[in-house]
């Protein structure tokens, strides 16, 4: 975080709207080292509550906030320099979540008067999927644009770290079964670092006139298939494990029953996972921003260590 990277934002009040989330976390401990204040807003802020001894006095405040209403948002963005909005989900009312929400964000931001908005999207939003994670990804996407022009839009890969609910997940399915089922065996993803991640929104906002108006696709350095992913996971636990590289229709009826060993799989998490998240390269992408991503096999092995059978104690792993 920061990487020798001099206070650009010092003293800039900067809202996260989402902020307690796993992208918003890192993305505080990002800007806080480059001298922003933070006001943190979400639905419950106090998970975001370990990030206190980071900040000076002062320098971080926490805002319980509903994007449904109005008045919250318009509280969240008062005064605020720069507005970066998280906010996603994949079940609930998605329209008023991430569609028209995401717009009323942003039209609350630029009556606010902030000088930059950026918007955290995703990659494959799509206004034509039947998925309505994606439909309204886009929906949102667009909302923003025309309550805030100069907003910069980033849509990130799937990102990964080391407290994630994506590589860990896997990693505690394969560490607790020895026949693991792969959904989407063949699905291109370009995993890329929440740091990272972290690292390009904080270049936005240090120069947001740069970036006013742009989209950015942001992904990391590797096309990897979910097959490849869970194989990497298993050898970085030093596992023998059978893999089942499932067919699309036996995947689909898992789906629909909302089954996964370890985990819940929706119809539309099944979906998105069967299109990938990979970049299309048609759009400026994280090195525009003056990131160089890091791969997955840098941090694999270290973060495995505690789904080996006996921890750090037990056997390396087998070269790849």
């Amino acid at each position: 975080m920061g990487k020798g990277r001099t206070r650009d934002l010092e003293g800039r009040l900067v809202t996260l709207i989402g902020g307690s989330g796993f992208f918003g976390t890192h993305l505080a401990q990002e800007l806080l080292a480059r001298g922003a204040r933070l006001r943190i807003c979400s639905r419950h802020p106090e998970k975001a509550f370990h990030l206190k001894p980071l900040g000076n006095l002062g320098q971080v405040q926490f805002l319980r906030v509903d994007v449904s209403k109005p008045e919250a948002v318009a509280a969240a963005v008062h005064g605020a320099d720069a507005v970066v909005n998280l906010v996603g989900a994949f079940k609930g009312d998605l329209d008023a979540i991430q569609g028209e929400g995401a717009g009323r964000i942003a039209a609350a931001a630029a009556q606010a008067g902030a000088t930059a908005f950026v918007h955290v999207s995703a990659l494959g939003a799509d206004a034509g999927s039947p998925v309505a994670y994606a439909r309204t990804k886009a929906e949102g996407e667009a909302a923003v644009r025309a309550a805030f022009p100069g907003a910069t839009i980033l849509r990130p890969s799937v990102l990964f770290g080391d407290d994630d609910q994506f590589v860990t997940m896997f990693g505690r399915i394969i560490a607790a079964f020895p026949v693991v089922p792969v959904f989407g065996p063949d699905a291109r993803l370009q995993p890329l670092s929440v740091d990272d991640a972290a690292e390009a929104v904080g270049n936005v906002l240090a120069d947001p006139a740069a970036h006013a108006g742009k989209v950015y696709e942001l992904a990391g350095p590797e096309v990897i298939t979910m097959g490849d992913l869970n194989r990497r996971i298993a050898r970085a636990e030093a596992r023998d494990r059978t893999f089942i590289d499932l067919p699309d229709g036996v995947s689909s009826l898992i789906a629909a029953l909302g089954w996964l060993p370890g985990a819940p799989l929706t119809r539309d998490q099944w979906l998105l996972l069967k299109a990938g998240s990979a970049a299309t390269g048609t759009l400026p992408g994280i090195r525009d921003l003056g990131v160089h991503p890091r791969p997955l096999a840098l941090f694999l092995e270290r973060w495995m260590v505690r789904f080996r059978k006996h921890g750090r104690f037990g056997s390396k792993p087998r070269a790849a």
